[in-house]
């Protein structure tokens, strides 16, 4: 059982990740007044000190506390800490994403430090502060707060001596209506729109400052921090591993960026010994910060070797033929990279193919035919990840730094992927969109059905032949025999996904700009889709015996089905005479379904039977 502290967007956020589990866990918040809907967390309202909360971790036999409370308050993290360290119950401490603190603005670490020689200040500190400012009225200084707009907030700004002239309410934080020379903010990150109310004030020409968030959480042992859900997922698969059914993994992209990173404080470390990030006998890490493209960053476990730096794929439980694949990433560096002076640009920054990395052969891809298999994602999040690393340790590297990635035994594990169906050739690609490969595939499956179906454009086609697997393909190219490889795309399960992919892809061939598209399916397949179910796997839907029966009746069949099990079994029970009566219904019912997700284009749908023998309208 996991304890969620929330009230927050994190606590939003962590409740989403959590309710992926389909576990149940609690949902604790102060006032109860966060709108937010649960289906298998169950809330608690209220406060909670040491003994209260001790008691209840102990009755519910939490065994995972996970702290996503506002970040200034204070007195609720200690009490988590105290009663973590009591009942030994590790901690997960989802805090904000925190841009780098501007030098134009005043910082301070309590309220007593507000400069004292102002003339009106506005505070957005919230209720709570009120007694803690009122020093500055004392010296004359007229103090408005903005508070929210709701009778309990009022009523504690009253108590603490805040007069009706004093308060304001205010919705939108980068609208200022309030007239004064300075305002007072909480750093509270980029969810609790810090950014904004800076532009804000700014524009407004405000004196800003701002009361720097607290520290304190120390990450060790069972003590872990993350600021994203994809963090959150892998802190909880590592701590209380049975919470999630399935464990998510890591992309390619996420691996070589690791690895890119690694080398990077590789080369520093051997490099200068004088080094801001490492002292004569510090060792390197074995896990790597890496920024992924949605602005959380989580830490990946890499080794060294000599000149490279390496990180083994963690596919999860997502049934991926790369995992446990060692992806490798060396720096060949300028002479200027050991020098000081400011960050290189992001051009400076060359990334390449080395041994199992294939290459592209085909036009459709982010890069061109002969550019490594590296898509856009990946090389940014490299070059992202690389220039922080040289930021912080007050490096540049000139115009030439090249990050070589490699894959040992790269090009025999890539024939067992889409790679030549996508004209990649001579190893695997190094993908991944978000940087995280959640369990079942469904991401991966869906992206690699998009790529397969830009190929497919660019090939200049004039036909896209969308079918779910091996054996419907090997009928349909029969079928088709001058329509290239390319052409043929499988959907697997996801036929309306597939669908609307081709819908919004771009033609890449001029000359067509209605694609003609033909979708082949079996029997099994088609019965779902024929009522409706556009995803077709086993554990989402069932057949439907009832709309089986209607189908027979409007192609004027009687038959008895109440004991079928499997649709195929269909083609021995309907007399031969009346298969292209059933047919002609099954994809009329098919089609009903499936024209509305094509957009753009001309569809044709082919009934392929267990036989080979292929029916159409």
């Amino acid at each position: 059982m996991i304890l969620v502290f929330g009230g927050t967007t994190e606590g939003r956020k962590a409740a989403e990740v959590l309710e992926e589990a389909g576990s149940a866990y609690f949902y604790s918040t102060k006032t109860g007044e966060q709108d937010i809907t649960l289906h298998h967390g169950q809330r608690i309202n209220g406060a909670l000190d040491a003994e209260a909360m001790r008691c209840f971790c102990t009755e519910h036999k939490i065994r995972l506390i996970v702290d996503a409370a506002h970040p200034f308050a204070q007195q609720l993290h200690q009490t988590i800490i105290q009663v973590s360290e009591t009942l030994n119950i590790p901690i997960i401490r989802y805090e904000r994403i925190y841009p780098p603190r501007d030098a134009d603005i005043t910082w301070i670490d309590d309220y007593s430090q507000v400069p004292t020689d102002l003339h009106t200040l506005l505070a957005t500190t919230g209720v709570q502060s009120i007694s803690k400012l009122k020093f500055l009225e004392e010296k004359g200084i007229k103090v408005i707060y903005r508070i929210l707009n709701r009778e309990s907030s009022i009523q504690m700004a009253r108590k603490q001596g805040a007069t009706a002239d004093q308060l304001c309410f205010y919705e939108d934080a980068r609208d200022i209506p309030v007239k004064a020379d300075a305002i007072l903010l909480k750093e509270s990150g980029l969810t609790g729109g810090f950014p904004e109310k800076v532009k804000a004030a700014k524009e407004k020409g405000m004196r800003i400052i701002a009361l720097k968030r607290p520290e304190g959480f120390t990450a060790k042992g069972s003590r872990l921090r993350v600021n994203g859900p994809h963090g959150l997922r892998r802190a909880v698969e590592r701590l209380l591993p049975e919470f999630f059914p399935l464990h998510s993994g890591l992309t390619t992209g996420t691996c070589a960026t690791a690895a890119a990173v690694a080398a990077t404080l590789q080369f520093i470390r051997n490099s200068e010994a004088d080094s801001s990030l490492f002292s004569l006998h510090s060792s390197l890490p074995q896990e790597v910060p890496v920024l992924l493209p949605n602005g959380e960053t989580i830490h990946v476990a890499v080794g060294y070797g000599k000149d490279y730096a390496y990180c083994i794929k963690e596919a999860g439980d997502d049934p991926d033929v790369t995992d446990g694949i060692e992806v490798r990433a060396s720096l060949i560096p300028s002479p200027s990279l050991g020098g000081g002076g400011s960050n290189g640009g992001k051009r400076s920054i060359i990334i390449e193919g080395g041994e199992g990395v294939g290459r592209f052969t085909l036009p459709g891809f982010d890069y061109p035919p002969g550019e490594p298999a590296i898509n856009k994602g990946p090389r940014e999040m490299i070059r992202n990840n690389i220039m922080a690393i040289m930021a912080q340790a007050h490096r540049s590297f000139g115009e030439g730094l090249e990050v070589r990635l490699s894959v040992p035994n790269g090009e025999e594990i890539a024939k067992r992927t889409f790679n030549p169906r996508l004209g990649i050739e001579g190893g695997i690609s190094i993908i991944g969109v978000s940087g995280i490969v959640m369990p079942y595939s469904e991401e991966a499956f869906i992206e690699s059905i998009r790529k397969c179906c830009t190929v497919a454009f660019a090939s200049g086609t004039d036909r896209i032949v969308i079918n779910s697997g091996a054996k419907s393909e090997i009928v349909l190219r029969e079928y088709y025999p001058t329509l290239p490889a390319q052409a043929f795309v499988q959907y697997g399960n996801y036929i309306g996904e597939t669908l609307r992919i081709i819908s919004q892809l771009p033609t890449l061939n001029p000359q067509l700009s209605t694609p003609n598209v033909t979708l082949g399916v079996m029997l099994g397949k088609a019965v779902k889709l024929a009522a409706g179910q556009l995803d077709t796997h086993s554990r989402k839907t069932t057949m439907d015996l009832d709309f089986i029966r209607d189908m027979l009746q409007e192609a004027g069949i009687t038959l008895d089905v109440s004991h079928l099990t499997l649709a195929k079994e269909l083609w021995e029970m309907i007399p031969r005479e009346q298969t292209e009566d059933f047919c002609h219904v099954v994809i009329s019912h098919c089609m009903k379904h499936c024209l509305p997700l094509l957009t753009k284009g001309q569809l044709t749908i082919l009934l392929i039977d267990d036989g080979g023998t292929i029916h159409s309208l």
